[in-house]
């Protein structure tokens, strides 16, 4: 059993990828030198994942039931898996996205300890009425803390606008009382369906020997048969849901977000239609374009201002967003620019300039093992190729930027999502009255 090696020429990086006995897929970035070492395991088992077909029945779990899965699987029989990562100085965690959930570790010694721990975790759920009734109080805290914060509401709320039926349109970590209908029978459900080791993918990027990943395996992982679960989601409408919202939060400065929806199917876009977009949002919005340095010289925004693409199964869009003190305006002024990009196209200066600030972020994204193995798995999820995005950028024209931008952008197809600070809103509400 040999791992299959790969050369990024550019950068003179090596990648070693295998498929395990067990159905495990493995990639490694070895960095000879490398002071730490980060892994990370996953499936394509998020949020949006909330109705599928498994051995033939549909499925409707409760909203958050993802989420709620990865806090439990830390626990097993034994103990918990914190405590043993801490006795091996790792440092560990775990996230559920809209789309996926990963569990990771980043280590200085003591890595095979650390991924042993990894694969036992993956492979001992351990659910009871008790610990998952226990788990409740703790998410819902959670919840409630996430529903305070302005940086995720704006966008949880701009989603929920924009989305008519696509279940993107649902917090990640779900409500307080649809987490309350969660039982062991569902996370067992969910476990079987998604955590199968055919269907899961583990990077790791550091100072390892691959032979020494592969050892690990060996020992800990036990082979999965192959399971076929099919996620399933509802027809969305091309058209946003609504145009504005707004919410009222505690907050100093307002912060805002703006959201051009695309057309979405079941493809991820390609490495290249990726490639495309990073290119257009920095010739657009970067922080060298004219329309930044009106922004920002008009003082409408300060460098919180950014842009996103955001985009999975059934679902693209591009947000633009940060403080500001004049949040409509500064929405107006873009969809303006958008018209006028449309209209023009990018420059040639532009995308030349664009071109090379992408390419800069993507050399430095090899400086660091949690950017490498973030990139495998992402790549892996969505099927591009970032890891070797420098030789496919160097062949990316005006052309293709400018064909990509018919796509994206729609100035009649956006909405915008506002939180107002308490001052703000009374302000509003005295002139109203």
């Amino acid at each position: 059993m040999n791992f299959i090696k790969t050369v990024n020429t550019r950068f003179g990086e090596e990648y070693y990828t295998l498929r395990h006995p067990s159905g495990l897929k493995i990639m490694i970035c070895p960095k000879e030198g490398f002071h730490s070492t980060y892994a990370v395991i996953g499936t394509h088992f998020g949020s949006i994942n909330s109705t599928f077909i498994h051995n033939g029945a549909t499925v409707k779990v409760p909203d958050g039931t993802a989420h709620y899965l990865e806090h439990k699987l830390f626990e097993s029989e034994e103990g918990d898996a914190f405590s043993r990562y801490a006795r091996t100085g790792a440092s560990a965690n775990a996230y559920t996205t809209f789309d996926v959930t990963c569990y990771l570790f980043s280590c200085t010694e003591r890595f095979k300890e650390s991924l042993e721990i990894l694969f036992d975790l993956m492979q001992s759920p351990y659910f009871t009425p008790e610990t998952v009734a226990k788990e409740q109080g703790i998410i819902g805290q959670e919840i409630k803390m996430y529903a305070d914060n302005p940086d995720w509401k704006v966008n949880m709320n701009l989603l929920q606008a924009m989305y008519q039926k696509h279940p993107i349109n649902t917090d990640i970590a779900g409500t307080v009382e649809s987490i309350a209908e969660i039982t062991p029978e569902i996370l067992y459900e969910c476990y079987h369906s998604y955590y199968n080791l055919n269907n899961m993918i583990l990077c790791i990027a550091g100072d390892v020997d691959p032979e020494e990943v592969l050892e690990v395996a060996d020992a800990k992982l036990r082979r999965d048969e192959p399971v076929q679960t099919e996620s399933v989601f509802p027809e969305e409408p091309y058209e946003v849901g609504q145009t504005y919202i707004e919410q009222t939060l505690p907050v100093a400065v307002p912060s805002f977000a703006l959201g051009f929806k695309e057309r979405a199917g079941k493809e991820f876009a390609s490495t290249k239609e990726m490639l495309c977009t990073s290119i257009l949002l920095e010739a657009f919005a970067g922080e060298s374009s004219a329309l930044y340095r009106r922004l920002l010289d008009e003082k409408m925004i300060n460098s919180s201002f950014g842009s996103e693409y955001w985009e999975g199964c059934g679902y693209r869009a591009v947000f633009f967003g940060g403080e500001s003190k004049m949040p409509l305006e500064v929405a107006e002024i873009i969809k303006e620019a958008v018209r006028e990009l449309h209209q023009n196209g990018i420059a040639q200066e532009e995308f030349e300039i664009a071109k090379r600030c992408v390419y800069g972020r993507i050399a430095r994204s090899f400086d660091s093992t949690f950017s490498i193995a973030s990139t495998m798995i992402n790549d892996e999820f969505t099927g591009r190729d970032s890891l070797n995005a420098s030789e496919q950028i160097a062949a990316i024209t005006l052309e293709d930027v400018n064909r990509r931008l018919r796509d994206q952008l729609d100035p009649d197809n956006c909405c915008l999502s506002v939180i107002k600070g308490i001052e703000a809103a009374d302000e509003q509400s005295e002139g109203a009255d």
